[in-house]
């Protein structure tokens, strides 16, 4: 089984710091971090970091690549590149010592539905049954819904199991294509539902639903208190031990390669979801979206709540 991460809308996050920020005012900060970034990307460097073999397909802008492949080199991450016409897009955060952030986020390359017919070419013989394909994070500006589900069909179709993170997809959507993998917030399962998801209890129900669909795994996000999995084996919790976390960023992409990562090794879903909450709880205690150390993984591991919810 290998996985295959995909990053169609990359980005350079550059994070300042400033005494105070104020509209229509020349303001001065210092750089804190310029990443490149991608949730595609992210899962890739914490696969890589925990010696977990991968793939990462990553679409790059040509004008602004240099630095962005620097970073994939730095990082040992093993990619392939679809080099396009245009910028890859940069997002801004500034953060003020004691108001809240400033976001400015640009426009980066533009592209049409031919953009999946050049995935799918890029990454033929790579993908076959059981191959795990990661598609999370926004859409780049010009590729059709329709053009994703059919791509993500095709791979479907040669046996691969599709993991999904994305606000992108809508629920008829998800529900048509029936991913092998998704994970929402309680957040993002109230926005799918269209009413509020408040207690527990409707969390639960709300993923048997959703599963009920088609949906293999259904892991949802609970913060803090760590995440419900609902799957064939049944609903399980798995809560991580408590931390003060130095950053929360690709924290939940770095849950998702936990999965997969068991799931590479053949684990049953419960350990999938106990190895999801141990690296995206490791993760907490890294800086921006650095990757989770092996040895905080297995620390976190050995303290795992995981209780069996019906």
């Amino acid at each position: 089984m290998n996985i295959v991460t995909l990053t169609l809308n990359p980005a350079y996050d550059l994070h300042c710091a400033a005494a105070a920020f104020e509209a229509e005012k020349e303001n001065f900060v210092s750089v804190i971090s310029r990443d490149a970034g991608g949730k595609g990307v992210n899962i890739s460097r914490a696969l890589t970091e925990n010696d977990v073999e991968n793939l990462a397909l990553v679409v790059l802008g040509e004008e602004n690549s240099l630095d962005f492949e620097n970073s994939l080199k730095e990082d040992n991450i093993n990619y392939l590149a679809l080099r396009l016409r245009g910028r890859i897009r940069e997002n801004i955060t500034i953060h003020p010592a004691t108001t809240s952030e400033t976001r400015i986020s640009f426009a980066g390359f533009e592209v049409d539905d031919s953009l999946c017919d050049a995935v799918f070419s890029a990454l033929e013989g790579k993908v076959s049954k059981d191959t795990i394909i990661t598609f999370t994070g926004s859409l780049p500006s010009g590729v059709s819904m329709g053009a994703v589900k059919a791509l993500l069909n095709k791979w479907k179709e040669l046996g691969a199991k599709i993991v999904i993170d994305s606000r992108s997809f809508s629920l008829s959507d998800l529900t048509e294509i029936k991913p092998w993998l998704i994970k929402p917030n309680q957040e993002e399962i109230s926005h799918y539902l269209k009413r509020e998801i408040a207690s527990f209890e409707e969390v639960i129900e709300s993923a048997k639903a959703l599963h009920s669909e088609g949906i293999e795994n259904v892991m949802i996000s609970l913060g803090s208190t760590g995440a419900l999995l609902v799957c064939a084996e049944g609903a399980f919790t798995a809560k991580p031990p408590a931390i003060k976390p130095v950053s929360t960023i690709g924290a939940g992409d770095s849950s998702i390669a936990g999965f997969a990562a068991a799931a590479k090794e053949g684990k049953s879903a419960a350990d999938c979801l106990k190895n999801a909450m141990a690296y995206g709880n490791a993760a907490c205690m890294t800086a921006g979206t650095r990757p989770p150390e092996p040895q905080r993984v297995k620390e976190v591991l050995s303290q795992i709540e995981f209780n069996n919810v019906g």
